[in-house]
């Protein structure tokens, strides 16, 4: 054996070190990226839904009477996009009103407060809907599909247009975000898909007050 083969080479015994040390730098860098994207993403949402939040701050002394619990948006939130079905069974996304201001109201005909207000919510959608405004009321019945639709023209709901999902995911979706905590739940949304507002529970919108409230929201 010579001693260039019997002498130890000295960087034998570092390399495992190395290879650890660059397994971390590895591990910390997928993470920085990861952390990174997500902090982008919330910056741009952020950036997208700073307009929702300066208008929330100028309607809120608008939250009065009928709309005493509108709830304005302190901080920017850009809703999930949310899935539900027309009347023809075309499937449709909250972006889809992307450029126009929507009242967006879930309901269920076991819901007896939900009930009571949709009559209101037609109400308000004869008044202002168009171009620039919509209610956008979403059934979420699980079982008898045909019952919402049987009730709506037996009370002579007409002006609101047929959206629904069976599955309820789009309250389960609300939920995720702090949005949904009972019915009914009723989010007024900006054209770029922000909150403005929330009300839990139900409301008087065919009221003087959310007509106040609602037409301030479309004119800023």
């Amino acid at each position: 054996m010579t001693e260039s083969e019997a002498a130890p080479r000295p960087h034998a015994k570092r390399r495992p070190a190395v290879v650890v040390v660059a397994a971390i730098a590895g591990a910390a860098a997928a993470l920085a990226a990861v952390y990174g994207i997500g902090a982008l993403k919330r910056n741009a949402a952020d950036a997208a839904c700073a307009g929702a939040v300066e208008l929330a701050r100028h309607l809120a002394p608008l939250a009065r009477g009928e709309v005493a619990a509108f709830t304005v948006a302190e901080q920017s939130l850009r809703l999930p996009d949310l899935a539900f079905r027309d009347a023809t069974g075309a499937e449709r996304h909250l972006a889809d009103w992307r450029g126009r201001t929507v009242l967006l109201n879930l309901w269920a005909t076991w819901c007896v407060p939900c009930r009571k207000e949709m009559p209101a919510l037609d109400a308000l959608e004869g008044k202002l809907g168009g171009p620039a405004f919509e209610v956008v009321a979403v059934n979420i019945d699980t079982r008898d599909a045909d019952k919402p639709r049987a009730w709506l023209k037996e009370v002579g709901v007409g002006r609101l247009a047929y959206y629904a999902d069976t599955s309820a995911k789009v309250f389960q979706d609300l939920k995720m975000v702090g949005r949904a905590a009972g019915m009914p739940t009723t989010l007024l949304v900006d054209p770029a898909g922000c909150e403005i507002g929330t009300i839990a529970g139900p409301a008087e919108w065919a009221s003087e007050d959310a007509v106040k409230l609602v037409t301030a929201a479309l004119q800023r």
